[in-house]
């Protein structure tokens, strides 16, 4: 490769301070703002062509150039029998092992070429031809290290039966050194659909990186953060599952996550766009109108690398990548609660059982689609089979304390006594309430809700409600609670006191009816 060179104005300086003041190479470099290898090129052929300052100062610029043995008409010449490296080979073996450096790799280049580019020009060659490839493959990842992940606007498909447009989104995920990609629809970025997009993600790559880097949306990240980013804890239970990382980008910083920005776009180019002109009437449809396009794109040569996506993984990805867990991870959902007086737990309408010692304590919920997990302080105290029928109780005898004494300080006895305290009908529907559970504990929950709401609409209003309820035999929290929200105990009193009006007048006789 051809050097640029010096202006005649330098080479008679370099000639003039070695001879005449006798600097080193070394030195003269420094004054001349250049590398000490060029000095010592120049000198060289110098030399070589037997030229001191003595001759160079009696020669013209062209007399001199012509007996240094520089080509006139362009301003280059030519470094002879230097070969230069493979630089793909060079970028691949950086990829291939973290411990693989420039520094190593020139000195390999060396013992096969002894008068090859010194480590300074190896290296500045190097960036050279880097700086041409595209930014997703600048950057040296180490094969198996990292898998990035980025949603983007998917394709609008018809609903057969409504004819309605639905969007979807576009889940592209893209290994670090390699940029073997991965692309398929979903709904939304919902929970479900973000972990389930992973799961068929590891499965298509058939192994799993060390790293996970997702951007920062709600599924990923409940709270981001520089330091300490909050995993959400479905995602962290994943990431346990397969044995990766979750490292979110840093908020508002692209080039964090440059790999899958770029490969969001490739797959928008080469994916989206052949597809734009069809119609499809499912999600399961359009994700099989992506496959032989994706697998096009991962056969596709990349052009300054000369191999395709394909051929870059299963050389340095595939062998570095984590084995899949020989069990597919199941979709579940994590969410706080609290164990209540009744020792139950509520998790989507439903009320399962802890052992009554952990009353009122906070405990975290895991829920899959068969079952529910209830965890303290990271320790498992409960399982059940997950039941979907509503404002139900789920409970365990061995969780219950003898005779159904746990709560010593609320005996059915005293929430009944608490209720007639305020009204009669209060008392009666609170008996009511405890009376149709085969534990009396599993109704305190609805009995305290009804004696609470004494605080918000007063004893009186309460009364009314209550009343109400038990002539419709509406025994529950939720029809009280309704009626008092919508100010319906106020037109059933009102009503009753015109009632007694009306009453009250036709029993009053009038002055004629003496005579």
């Amino acid at each position: 490769m051809a050097a640029e060179r010096l202006s005649m104005r330098c080479i008679r300086d370099i000639l003039r301070l070695h001879f005449i003041q006798g600097q080193s190479p070394r030195q003269i470099a420094k004054s001349q703002g250049c590398g000490r290898t060029s000095i010592q090129r120049y000198l060289a052929v110098a030399n070589k062509n037997q030229i001191t300052w003595e001759i160079a100062e009696r020669l013209s610029d062209a007399a001199l150039e012509e007996r240094l043995g520089f080509k006139t008409s362009p301003i280059q010449w030519t470094l002879k029998d230097r070969p230069m490296p493979d630089w793909s080979r060079v970028h691949e073996e950086l990829s291939k092992n973290k411990n693989v450096t420039l520094l190593l790799l020139w000195q390999e280049y060396l013992d096969v070429h002894p008068n090859g580019y010194r480590y300074t020009r190896f290296t500045e060659h190097y960036r050279a031809w880097a700086k041409k490839l595209s930014v997703v493959m600048r950057q040296n990842h180490v094969a198996g290290e990292k898998c990035f992940v980025d949603y983007c606007d998917g394709i609008v498909f018809t609903d057969p039966k409504t004819g309605a447009e639905i969007k979807t989104q576009l889940f592209v995920g893209c290994l670090g050194a390699s940029s073997y990609t991965f692309a398929e629809v979903t709904r939304s970025q919902a929970l479900p659909d973000w972990l389930m997009s992973h799961v068929r993600m590891f499965e298509f790559f058939g192994g799993v990186a060390a790293l996970t880097i997702p951007d920062n949306l709600k599924s990923a990240v409940k709270k981001p953060c520089y330091v300490e980013p909050e995993i959400n804890e479905s995602y962290r239970d994943l990431a346990q599952h397969y044995g990766t990382t979750i490292l979110p980008a840093h908020v508002r910083k692209p080039r964090h996550k440059a790999k899958v920005e770029v490969n969001v776009l490739v797959a928008q180019r080469w994916i989206l766009a052949c597809l734009r002109h069809r119609k499809f009437s499912s999600l399961e449809e359009i994700n099989e109108a992506i496959l032989p396009l994706l697998e096009k794109l991962n056969q596709r040569v990349m052009r300054h690398l000369k191999k395709s996506r394909r051929e870059l993984y299963e050389a340095l990805d595939l062998p570095a990548l984590k084995k899949l867990s020989p069990d597919r991870y199941v979709f579940s959902e994590w969410k706080k609660a609290k164990v209540n007086i009744d020792y139950h737990i509520q998790f989507d309408d439903h009320f399962y059982s802890a052992h009554f010692t952990h009353v009122h304590k906070e405990v975290m919920v895991r829920a899959t689609a068969a079952t529910i997990e209830i965890f303290l302080k990271g320790e498992r105290i409960a399982s059940h089979h997950r039941s979907y029928l509503k404002y139900k109780h789920t409970t365990k005898p061995e969780h219950m304390p003898e005779a159904h004494k746990s709560m010593a300080k609320f005996p059915p006895s005293r929430l009944i006594s608490w209720g007639k305290s305020i009204g009669s009908s209060v008392g009666i529907l609170v008996e009511k309430i405890l009376s149709l559970k085969l534990h009396p504990e599993q109704a305190y929950r609805s009995a305290l809700g009804v004696i609470r709401l004494e605080r918000k609409y007063g004893k009186e209003r309460l009364e009314v409600a209550a009343t109400r309820a038990l002539e419709l035999q509406s025994f529950s929290y939720g029809f009280v609670s309704k009626m008092l929200a919508s100010n319906m105990d106020l037109q059933i009193a009102k009503r009753n006191e015109k009632a007694l009006e009306k009453k009250s007048e036709s029993n009053t006789r009038g002055a004629g009816y003496y005579h």
